[in-house]
């Protein structure tokens, strides 16, 4: 008797069993960025200011753990390759390799930014208030820090041995926790402490320590040797030194970006964070996809089946645009009324219709800049998706951030260099798909 499909790790690439992957990491990748724009909708009730100390709070959470997304991608590749290759226990061995490094890494963070808070708020927020009105929220919230790694190298191993409802019942529930709890402590209802702002760090950290404990246990459950093994060690650096320097370069650019706008006002600054969390969360929408490519493309090369990554990778990145293109007309027709759903700040509106339209008119290019990089991902092709990104940010992104400081174009030039960011990636991981180079079969 055949075995049914969803049990074989190489699997024809039918749009089901696509779905079936990418529907839950749908779930887990917009469980945060749902559960930010709630905080931010919180918070903003709260006036400008508050929802400008969140804004430069949470890129400074997010610069730092997004850091370390090696923890999940680059494991999702590694772990994916054994199981296509019948190999179970090494690829979730994977997972036990990825969780120290998450446990050590976090605690490294924590301890640099607790002595570095002060001058890492004020040189972003250009002191004043704004930098005054994060710093609080900044030391509660990066003590969750170890807590996001470990859930990122959860999913990772998951991902890789093609299980995603498990991670989206761990997150579902820690963010569950943290949406109870944020409203009641920003406010002060139901009898508990108001809070205000840091009241928001409070109910993050909660959350993301019990979706990490989860995790953890799901591990355990698997009873493979828990010791640390230098050589897998070593062979995650390697593929994280290239991811990690990937996302340094998406950084640099988000973190400049944030700098500059907060140059511009609390306005300006507050309503680049409202559209940017929104972006955040289209581009993870469409990054389900990626990750069922990921997962598909990795077992495939594992297992030597060369065809199928191919079919993999243009059945999802077809699939990408055409759910790009529905995204993009729904907040093009919701314009005048979805960002009013996150603050009631007349000077913030006025402020988000120039980024606004940008994200519109850039997310069908993304669709398809998205589905490759899970391609490429997935085939462990990090040192080529470094370049990349390397090569965009500097020619593309960061000019243009700069500029707009210089010559005072404000957020039209910093959404422009958004836009030429995404133009540039779609030019490079257009045609390493279509070289063929990324095809490499086996484990190794």
């Amino acid at each position: 008797m055949a075995e049914p499909e969803s049990d074989l790790p190489v699997a024809p690439a039918t749009g089901r069993r696509i779905a079936a992957l990418a529907l839950p990491a749908l779930g887990v990748l917009a469980a945060e960025p749902v559960y930010l724009l709630f905080d931010l909708a919180i918070v903003g009730r709260l006036g400008a200011l508050p929802l400008a100390g969140l804004a430069i709070g949470a890129l400074i959470l997010a610069t730092l753990s997004s850091q370390m997304t090696f923890l999940s991608y680059g494991t999702t590749a590694r772990s994916a390759r054994f199981f296509g290759a019948g190999d179970r226990e090494s690829a979730v061995g994977e997972g036990v390799q990825a969780t120290w490094l998450a446990l050590g890494l976090g605690l490294v963070i924590v301890v640099a930014v607790q002595v570095a808070a002060v001058p890492l708020v004020s040189v972003l927020a250009s002191g004043g208030d704004i930098a005054e009105a994060a710093l609080p929220w900044v030391r509660i919230a990066i003590v969750g820090v170890p807590a996001i790694l470990v859930s990122a190298a959860g999913n990772g191993w998951m991902r890789g041995v093609q299980d995603t409802m498990r991670p989206l019942r761990f997150v579902v529930i820690g963010f569950g926790l943290s949406a109870v709890l944020c409203p009641l402590l920003v406010y002060g209802w139901l009898g508990m402490p108001r809070m205000g702002l840091a009241g928001s760090a409070v109910a993050n950290l909660v959350g993301q320590w019990l979706a990490a404990a989860l995790f953890i246990w799901a591990l355990l459950s698997e009873r493979v040797p828990l010791r640390i093994q230098p050589s897998v060690l070593r062979a995650q650096v390697v593929m994280g030194r290239d991811l990690v320097l990937r996302t340094m370069a998406f950084q640099a650019c988000f973190v400049s970006a944030g700098a500059v706008a907060a140059r511009f006002g609390a306005a300006a600054v507050a309503a680049h964070q409202v559209v940017l969390q929104l972006w955040n969360f289209l581009a993870l929408v469409l990054d389900s996809l990626a990750i069922a490519a990921q997962s598909l493309v990795g077992a495939a090369l594992g297992a030597g089946q060369l065809a199928h990554a191919k079919s993999v990778a243009w059945r999802v990145t077809a699939f990408s645009f055409l759910a790009s293109g529905v995204l993009a007309v729904v907040f093009a027709v919701g314009a005048s009324v979805i960002p009013t759903v996150f603050t009631d700040d007349r000077s913030v509106l006025d402020a988000i219709v120039v980024p606004w339209w940008f994200m519109v008119a850039q997310l069908p290019v993304a669709g398809i800049v998205f589905g490759l990089d899970g391609v490429l991902l997935g085939a462990g092709d990090a040192k080529f998706m470094r370049n990349a990104t390397l090569i965009s940010a500097l020619v593309g992104f960061l000019p243009l951030i700069w500029l707009s400081l210089v010559f005072g174009w404000g957020l039209l030039g910093i959404w422009s260099g958004l836009s030429t960011f995404m133009v540039l990636r779609l030019i490079f991981v257009g045609w390493r798909a279509f070289s063929g180079h990324w095809l490499v079969p086996g484990t190794g």
